[in-house]
């Protein structure tokens, strides 16, 4: 890794951090505390508010914005490589944003003519084709924390009205699936975009309870989601 770019992702772990101890910094980089030392000194004498001293931890007071850096091609592909499968595989306002970002970011690139994400070969496709509407619905949910009404149809045929807290969506290559603390179960349940025959936002919002949140629902390491039921 470049200097540069170690500097730049310095910067930002800082910023992610309340206190950073050289160690750890250094465990995170794969480089020697040393290092470490030598690059916060260096970001101090170029005037970055970073408190602190080694042995302690440093600090990176807030205020302080990272200027633009030019992405390398790896990250440029790995940007192509997502907004393909976005624009792919969203639903259409999804799909749409994509195109913008692409845009916007081929035209705020340094040297746009050898760092093509406009025209970047990669391509994506899905065999359902995009996502169903109802996932704006969804998402808008998730950004607004208001509690969805569906009507949803089990494996069995029959179908449920369930009040449900959606927490977050998952992609995966035969469909899509969104979690959700589930009011009728009291439980978390993960629901299939193409089984719900009924969906609606209503005027509530809903608290964030520690036992509900998507944090609860990742620490319960469930490897298999729970469809419906």
């Amino acid at each position: 890794m470049r200097r540069a770019e170690r500097l730049f992702r310095l910067v930002r772990e800082l910023r992610s951090r309340h206190i950073s101890r050289a160690e750890d910094l250094a465990a995170t980089f794969e480089i020697s505390a040393r290092t470490i030392y030598r690059d916060i000194a260096h970001l101090q004498a170029s005037g970055l508010p970073i408190e602190g001293e080694a042995g302690v931890g440093y600090i990176l007071r807030p205020g302080f914005d990272l200027p633009a850096m030019t992405f390398t091609f790896e990250q440029i592909d790995a940007l192509a490589v997502g907004l393909s499968f976005v624009e792919a595989a969203g639903d259409a306002s999804l799909s749409l944003a994509a195109k913008e970002v692409r845009a916007k970011l081929q035209a705020a690139l340094p040297e746009p003519e050898q760092r093509k994400l406009d025209q970047a070969p990669f391509f994506a496709s899905r065999r359902d084709g995009p996502a169903d509407p109802k996932l704006r619905t969804i998402r808008e949910a998730i950004r607004e924390a208001r509690i969805l009404r569906l009507g949803y149809v089990d494996a069995d045929g029959a179908i449920t009205d369930r009040l449900v807290r959606p927490l977050a969506i998952w992609a995966f290559t035969d469909g899509w699936l969104f979690v959700a603390w589930c009011e009728l179960r009291s439980a978390f349940r993960a629901f299939r975009l193409d089984r719900i025959s009924m969906i609606e936002l209503t005027g509530d919002h809903f608290a964030d309870e520690p036992d509900k949140d998507l944090g609860a629902y990742l620490s319960s390491k469930l490897l298999v989601h729970r469809i419906g039921g």
